[in-house]
């Protein structure tokens, strides 16, 4: 409107601004409707890919899972897939951005002429330059990806054993293997970090130069130049501004990171799944299980068949029994028999519906009834004949509303075992799968469970039975005798050979037993629940709908879980304090600061320089024109040398501070994550037990990445526009004083509007982080599930539980979505009102300033409606994203255990004795849970062996728990002489070796199993294998002790996970030694041989023996009897052999005739052998006086 030739009317001038203004309030309409709806569509996008990654999660055959983990199938869901929120976004701008230059570029050449192609190629450059930049970026983020995928693999491992990573005191040693990966995906991340810098950086100073270019070719092609060509030029680039020094950039980013996280989803999605099996009835009904010929590799690289020459087939009323030594195939059977285990050759004939009871029992959370039905409908009298059947009466009626947690917690494993087999009763299918159910429970439910259950409630189908329950094998039809995945024998019972040929190794024992007596069952050792197992809770959850339309007996599957506790209010100062301290000290701060004030001072002194310089041009301009003659301008070095060293600055500050800015931040989020860490390998076992681990891996994944990745990049782009804006007021008000009057109420309305978005917003994004949680909770649930979900063929309902779930989270991120594009379409249209006041009152004003003035004011004025709106936006942005970092904080600041070490230390030689005093303990979980050790009192010297049995939930493993203190015990408990609540838990718990009751084994080599701080020669661990007998297994892997496993070692048996646990005990070579129902899952062969091996290695050692086993400690030289949380009896097997009416009799008793006698045997002769041991025990010393004799009696205390 200031043309030296040509002044506009006023009436005109105004009329133009209407029609631009109007304009631009439907353009601002536009684009804030593009950008809600095409965020819908990256949202779709997201969600119907995290539904095809959970689908295809459930379909994964056995060989895939080795393929991926729960680390890489979270990462997935967590970081991959947000790139398609992003992507669409910025997409567009990859075509927008190039057509607006090229636009800028016509208009440019219509006002300067051929010069305006100077500033153009800056930005050509720039174009050319982020295609560049954007493989990096791809090669930076794939890089990234997969050492996030081992980060957070390893701490779901964590997570999933962290009772024996405390027991083994490996937390620092853990803190230290993820603090390596986590450098190492750091150090891709800054990088990242640092092309995010540029860009933005870009965003700054570009425009900057491209002006500052044009306006030198200008000037050294000695063209003249009018003020409002200056600022027709500046207001050109400026439009340039966001497209194509911001939003191109970005775009060519996005889509980077979005080639690579399709790659990722893609190569995931291309796994190997389970074929479908039919198990619908053919025409005549005929139910039927067949192998023929069958042969099948787990891992056909090795060349070794996992099954071979497999043949037997099952009728309806037919139990199948299969036995044979660890690893021998028997769980790979049942797998051939669901479809997960395919034939390479040969066939199998499955005909029916299947039920199946897996080892490891999985329970999901939620209440114990809504795990038993597992969809079906809740019939009331079949409901009661099941819980009858499976020995859970007393434990579940009126309590079966009760909540359990994340993989079944706090039941103890037996009771878990009891819901899994009760789960497969009450589908009333064709075919039962029990992959040896009755090894996780004490010999009276055992038989229990054997008598109505599988000789009774399943008489009329087909069982196949894996058991170490050899004394059962008489009922059965068929027995299968598996070695090395071959059928070494197969007939039933009265066809073996009483010498036994191979089944000799198996069935050494059991040859001449007869059936198991019918001993009455007492009502005082039938499923006694543990007192302390379960809480009763109301659950607030409603149930998420999943009945199957095409199954009429189905109903809701009820999965609980508890809300996450989230804070209210705005996130306080203390939450950014810790946040930019924990990234650099103070003085890198302070420095920060003054770097960015040194920017913006550079930057607006270049506006200012560059409005005197044309004014000085147009005022020289205006001479001559005005004289009918050309004046030639004089030498601008007076301009021309501050000019270039202002934009220099502007350039080189701007560089500085971003890169900067993401160090700073890129290192808070690292030193955060690591303090997080830290504090959560600190917490007591309770914290585990009562989150799940999608709401642990939710802070490791989502929460970490959004301050890895976004945080940084949010907090540049708001100090960058703030300051911009605050430079841009400077200016305006400095030039025009009375802009100042509507800037005052508008700084009021910004202040209120985002305060009140802001009281929304927070609790909107704390919403959707909390709904985050239950998406990861149960991903890592159905992955733990994922055998017993295929087997009954409930994928789709768990796949209409994720979509609940993910739905619930897509409510919450679409009202954030509509809140955010309410407020900046507020922002804008109030930028819009201040702007056509600005202009007006600079038309009305045209005679009171000079065409520099007015120019300048304008071109800051279009700033403004861009940078402020941007500015407040991301202002609030950045609180809302520092959700994130106070959800972190939360984490860093959770409750502690008691320290790991302290002032006061044992020597290094102590226990040397191994005497453990129990003075009166009490024990339990928490403190408003029940107890579940009551005034627990015993005292076992040194060097004893002592067995501890009790039926299910008694509280066998707590006296292990209360002894490793994994929470406080009420009492004292002494170990030679030293009160262990005085002491460090790592002093106390790394002095005692544990073979734990579930085995836990890491991804990575069999070595780094067995030894994961390098501790032990091979020589050592070669010893300790053969010591358990797994030296032969390990031998005939491909790489030995090289040999990589899977996640969770699923890719050994249950059986032999656990002799590698066992194996670990043995290489710690402590004074103690506790063994809880460690050899559960293995044979009785090798129980003979690994007890032969403790008895020999620990001789001198204080063995604790915990087993529902009772042939495991006949031999002990004393069995402590638990019941529910109290010693009931401590004295020598023999001794309470002897007494018909104490509990471990009639334990013995339930074994049957044949069984009981043959203990009975074994118990008179280990107590023949025994030496006499008079103990006296003195308050503070121990005497103890030995004699050899063969006189029966095997304990003689004497308390004085």
């Amino acid at each position: 409107f200031f043309l030296s030739e040509v002044i506009l009317p006023l009436p005109r001038s105004l009329g133009l601004r209407r029609r631009a203004e109007r304009l631009r309030a439907h353009l601002g309409l536009l684009h804030h409707l593009y950008f809600y709806h095409i965020q819908r569509v990256g949202m779709r996008l997201r969600v119907a890919m995290c539904h095809m990654i959970y689908r295809k999660a459930l379909h994964l055959s056995n060989s895939a899972t080795r393929e991926t983990s729960t680390g890489q199938i979270v990462n997935l869901l967590s970081n991959d897939v947000n790139r398609f929120d992003q992507v669409t976004m910025f997409l567009h701008f990859l075509w927008v951005g190039p057509l607006q230059a090229v636009a800028v570029t016509a208009l440019l050449w219509m006002e300067v002429g051929i010069s305006c192609l100077a500033g153009m190629a800056v930005l050509i450059l720039l174009l050319l330059l982020q295609s560049c930049i954007g493989k990096l970026f791809s090669s930076l983020r794939s890089k990234t990806a997969a050492y996030t995928d081992d980060r957070i693999r390893t701490v779901s491992e964590v997570k999933t054993g962290i009772r024996t990573v405390k027991m083994y005191t490996w937390e620092k040693s853990i803190m230290d293997l993820i603090a390596r990966l986590r450098r190492k995906e750091i150090s891709k991340i800054l990088r990242s970090s640092y092309l995010r810098g540029l860009n933005l950086a870009s965003f700054f100073a570009l425009s900057k130069i491209m002006v500052f270019v044009t306006f030198i070719t200008i000037v050294l092609l000695e063209n003249v130049i009018t003020a409002s060509q200056v600022f027709v030029m500046v207001t050109l680039f400026e439009a340039l501004r966001l497209s194509g020094t911001l939003h191109f950039p970005m775009a060519v980013e996005k889509v980077s990171e979005a080639v690579v996280s399709i790659r990722r989803v893609k190569n995931f999605l291309l796994l190997d799944e389970v074929s479908e099996r039919n198990s619908q009835l053919p025409s005549d009904g005929e139910t039927i299980v067949q192998l023929q010929d069958f042969t099948a590799f787990w891992d056909k690289a090795s060349g070794i068949p996992t099954l071979q020459g497999l043949s037997f087939t099952v009728r309806p009323g037919e139990l199948l029994a299969v036995v044979g030594p660890v690893g021998a195939g028997k769980s790979s059977l049942l797998s051939a028999v669901l479809g997960e285990l395919p034939p390479s050759q040969g066939q199998v004939t499955v005909r029916g519906r299947i039920a199946y009871v897996p080892q490891q029992p999985w329970l999901f959370p939620g209440t114990m009834r809504s795990n038993i039905l597992f969809g079906k409908k809740y019939e009331k009298d079949r409901y009661e004949k099941v819980l009858k059947a499976c020995a859970l009466e007393e434990l579940l009626v009126g309590r079966d509303l009760t909540v359990v947690g994340d993989r079944g917690t706090p039941l103890s494993a037996g009771q878990k075992a009891r819901i899994s087999l009760a789960r497969a009763m009450y589908q009333d299918a064709d075919i039962y799968l029990l992959d040896d159910p009755l090894s996780a429970v004490d010999a009276g439910v055992s038989k229990h469970l054997f008598e109505q259950c599988i000789r009774q409630a399943l008489h009329e189908k087909i069982t196949i039975l894996v058991t170490h329950q050899l004394w059962y094998l008489k009922a059965a039809s068929q027995i299968l005798i598996l070695k090395d995945g071959k059928i070494m024998k197969k007939g039933t019972y009265v066809e073996f050979p009483k010498p036994g040929v191979d089944f000799e190794d198996i069935l050494l024992k059991t040859n001449e037993e007869a059936e198991p007596s019918r001993v009455p069952d007492s009502p005082t050792l039938r499923g006694w629940p543990s007192e302390s197992s379960v809480q009763s809770q109301e659950s607030p959850r409603p149930s998420l709908e999943d009945a199957a339309p095409e199954d009429q007996d189905s109903e809701t599957i009820q999965v609980t879980l508890s809300l996450e506790s989230r804070s209210e209010g705005k996130v306080d100062f203390k939450t950014y304090k810790d946040y930019f301290t924990a990234g650099a000290h103070w003085n890198i701060i302070i420095l920060l600061i003054l770097i960015n004030i040194a920017a913006q001072v550079s930057y607006v002194l270049q506006d200012w320089w560059l409005s005197s310089w044309a004014n000085e041009l147009s005022t020289l301009y205006a001479m001559a024109y005005g004289k009918g003659s050309l004046i030639l301008l004089p030498d601008p070095g007076w301009y021309f040398t501050p000019y270039s060293v202002l934009t220099a600055g502007t350039v080189l500050f701007g560089i500085t501070r971003s890169l900067l800015m993401f160090y700073v931040l890129v290192n808070s989020s690292q030193t955060l994550h690591k303090q997080m860490l830290e504090s959560v390998l600190r917490a007591p076992v309770l914290f585990f037990d009562r989150n799940p681990t999608g709401r642990i891996l939710n802070r490791f994944s989502k929460d970490t990445g959004h301050m890895d990745d976004l945080l940084p990049q949010i907090f540049q782009d708001f100090v960058q526009t703030f300051l911009l804006v605050m430079g841009v007021v400077g200016v305006m008000v400095v030039v025009i004083p009375w802009t100042v009057i509507p800037l005052i109420p508008l700084g009021i309305i910004f202040f209120v509007l985002r305060r009140y978005f802001l009281e929304t917003s927070r609790d909107v994004k704390r919403l959707e982080c909390a709904t985050r949680s239950p998406v990861f909770s149960h991903l890592a649930s159905s992955l733990q599930g994922r055998w017993t979900i295929q087997a009954f063929k409930a994928q789709q309902r768990f796949q209409e539980l994720f979509d609940a779930h993910q739905d619930l989270h897509s409510e919450a991120w679409f009202l954030s979505l509509t809140t955010s594009r309410w407020f900046a379409l507020c922002l804008d249209a109030i930028c819009a009102i201040f702007v056509i006041g600005v202009a007006f009152g600079s038309l009305f004003l045209a005679e009171t300033l000079n065409v520099g003035q007015v120019g300048l004011v304008l071109s800051l004025a279009l700033t403004f409606t861009v940078m402020v709106p941007r500015c407040v936006r991301q202002s609030a942005e950045a609180e809302t994203m520092m959700i994130s970092v106070e959800r972190v904080i939360e984490y860093i600041d959770l409750e502690k255990e008691a320290p790991w070490e302290y002032g006061y230390r044992p020597l290094p030689s102590w226990p040397h004795e191994g005497s453990i005093d129990f003075s009166n303990v009490s024990f339990r979980y928490s403190s408003d849970e029940p107890l579940v050790l009551k005034n627990f009192t015993a005292l076992i010297y040194s060097n004893e062996k002592v067995g501890i049995v009790g039926r299910t939930g008694a509280g066998k493993s707590s006296l292990v728990s209360a002894l490793f203190r994994l929470s406080e015990p009420e009492g004292r408990i002494w170990i030679d002489g030293i009160w262990t609540t005085t002491i460090g838990l790592h002093d106390l718990r790394k002095k005692m070796s544990v073979v734990p009751q579930e085995p836990v084994l890491f991804t990575g080599t069999m070595r780094k199993n067995l030894d994961p701080f390098h501790e032990h020669t091979d020589e050592e661990l070669w010893n300790a294998l053969e010591e358990v007998q797994l030296k032969e297994a390990v031998e005939g892997l491909p790489g030995k002790l090289n040999t990589e496993l899977a996640e969770s070692g699923s890719n050994l048996s249950a059986g032999q996970r656990q002799l590698v646990s066992f194996a670990r005990a043995i290489l710690r070579k402590n004074q103690i030694l506790i063994i809880d129902k460690a050899t559960s899952n293995v044979d009785p062969r090798t129980d003979e041989l690994i007890k032969k091996k403790v008895r020999e290695k620990f001789a001198q050692c204080t063995v604790l023996t915990i087993t529902n086993r009772l042939s495991t400690v006949i031999d002990s030289e004393f069995v402590m009897v638990l019941d529910s949380g109290r010693q009931i009896e401590y004295s020598s097997p023999y001794t309470l052999l002897q007494n018909k009416n104490s509990l471990f009799y009639k334990m013995v008793q339930h074994l049957g005739e044949a069984e009981a006698t043959a203990l009975t045997e074994t118990a008179t002769q280990v107590s023949s052998k025994q030496r006499i041991v008079i103990k006296v025990h003195f308050p503070g010393s121990l005497f103890r006086i030995s004699m050899r004799g063969l006189v029966t009696s095997a304990l003689c205390p004497l308390q004085l």
